[in-house]
């Protein structure tokens, strides 16, 4: 259960379903206090609508039994004095809770005593008989009795929640509250409420219907994710399974599959093919470097061994200067792989290093009587390059040998400036290189068919470290035919 979990396409319909689920919320959450909140304000227009009709028929002095609003079955509507005392009502309205005066029980008009308040006993005082005096609940009387005049209605409205109980039935209403002055009776307060079944109605259904409906789209959420990503990640799991196959079977010769989409999937495998192909031919040409290492060092050893050999056994027949030589010439070979390997394995020069290559030219050319080294001027010196002063000698060192053994009588190392560079060319008055040839000369091992020759041609591994090293520095080298017909060898390397 942990593994599966674990897996991006679980995380995925994890994230997805959570995310959803959170809107889900919200929007249901903004949707239920939208309704309400329309409801409310429909519920509060009809009870304000429902008090202005009273408190206009009251400035007019209609008498109480006379009101038309007080025979509505949606409403309940209730007048109260400036003491608190209940003078007309809903017929039936036994009690008001939570806004408006307490009403315990239905008040009539006797018409006994005309000093009497209506709905006041004989004998009552005038604060009991209607209950409980001033506002309860939810609505705040704050009437100024000498602020309307007679037969004026109040401008504000106030509003608030409570209950009504009627003919046994208690159910909430919204209820209304204005202010009006009758021209006899003086400052009355209208209760106006409008029931609030519809609004409970709706925000029970839609309530019920988010409850029943967000977790079935949930699911259906979760279900498309889970599918969608599944089909989604199926190349990826091509690839691992197929990457896996190749690891253990060490055959970097193979593919993964490609997927025709144009997705970032494709785009992985695409990638992964073409590391396969470098680490191929990387590891090819390992193979190929150690093949002919192993073929180049055999030659001076079997050398040296067989003069050794002999001269054990016959000490005058012993060659030492030919014996010192193939020394020599294994001593360079085994400091040119070394170098190979370093670069290789990504040695570069160390930073902040510079180095003059016009002076390094020099120091190179010097006990080389056929080279000729030509500082070209101009506004700006040559200036310096940032690298090692032993490579890039050695670099140097590498293309004279090559020049000289190419040159029939002159080498000519020209130094120049070129923008953001430092152009070094070695030019020698030789065959030049073919056209075909001036790449496969800096591969390792490589010698054309006229340097052969193992005394002369050396191993094959100048060049192509000359070209390791201009590289490791952000430079080129590259060979061209010089207007004589000679090789040309130009080393550009970044100015500091």
């Amino acid at each position: 259960m942990r593994r599966r979990f674990g897996s991006v396409r679980a995380r995925a319909t994890l994230g997805a379903t959570f995310v959803v689920a959170v809107a889900l919320l919200a929007a249901g959450t903004a949707v239920l206090l939208s309704l309400r909140s329309s409801l409310t304000g429909q519920a509060d227009g009809q009870a304000e609508r429902s008090a202005r009709t009273v408190a206009a028929q009251l400035a007019l002095g209609t008498p109480y039994d006379k009101l038309s609003s007080l025979d509505d079955d949606e409403r309940v509507v209730q007048v109260v004095d400036a003491s608190g005392v209940q003078v007309a009502a809903t017929e039936d309205l036994e009690r008001i809770s939570g806004a408006g005066p307490s009403v315990p029980r239905a008040q009539e008009d006797t018409g006994d005593d005309p000093s009497q308040e209506p709905g006041q006993d004989a004998g009552e005082d005038p604060g009991e008989a209607g209950g409980v005096a001033g506002a309860s609940g939810g609505l705040d009387d704050d009437s100024d009795e000498d602020a309307l005049e007679p037969g004026e209605i109040g401008d504000e409205t106030r509003f608030g929640d409570g209950s009504a109980t009627v003919d046994g039935d208690t159910a909430d209403y919204r209820f209304a509250a204005v202010d009006v002055r009758d021209p006899k009776k003086g400052l009355l307060t209208v209760y106006a409420g409008a029931s609030l079944a519809a609004e409970r109605s709706a925000v029970r259904t839609a309530l019920t219907v988010m409850l029943i409906g967000f977790p079935l789209l949930l699911a259906v959420v979760a279900g498309v994710t889970w599918l969608v990503t599944r089909r989604a990640l199926r190349p990826v799991e091509d690839i691992r399974r197929e990457m896996a196959a190749i690891t253990a079977a060490a055959e970097l010769t193979r593919r993964v599959p490609e997927p025709d989409t144009h997705d970032e999937v494709a785009r992985l495998a695409r990638t992964t093919n073409e590391t396969l192909a470098a680490l191929e031919t990387s590891v090819e040409r390992q193979r190929r470097f150690v093949a002919d290492a192993s073929h180049e060092l055999r030659s001076p050893i079997a050398s040296l061994r067989t003069q050794l050999e002999v001269g054990v056994a016959h000490p005058g027949l012993l060659d030492v200067p030919g014996a010192v030589e193939d020394t020599v010439r294994l001593q360079r070979l085994a400091a040119d792989l070394l170098l190979l390997a370093r670069l290789d394995a990504g040695e570069g020069p160390l930073a902040g290093a510079r180095v003059d290559p016009a002076a390094l030219a020099r120091e190179e050319a010097a006990g080389r009587p056929e080279v000729t080294v030509v500082v070209e001027p101009g506004e700006q010196a040559p200036g310096e390059v940032a690298g090692s002063r032993g490579q890039l000698g050695r670099v140097l060192a590498n293309l004279l040998d090559n020049a000289h053994r190419h040159a029939r009588s002159a080498v000519t190392v020209t130094v120049r400036r070129a923008g953001g560079q430092v152009v070094v060319e070695v030019a020698d008055d030789g065959d030049g290189v073919p056209e075909a040839d001036r790449e496969r000369i800096f591969e390792r091992f490589v010698r054309l068919d006229d340097a052969r020759g193992r005394d002369d041609g050396g191993a094959g591994l100048g060049l192509a470290i000359a070209r390791d090293v201009a590289v490791r520095h952000g430079g080129t080298l590259t060979v061209r035919r010089t207007p004589t017909g000679g090789a040309l060898f130009e080393l550009r390397l970044p100015t500091v």
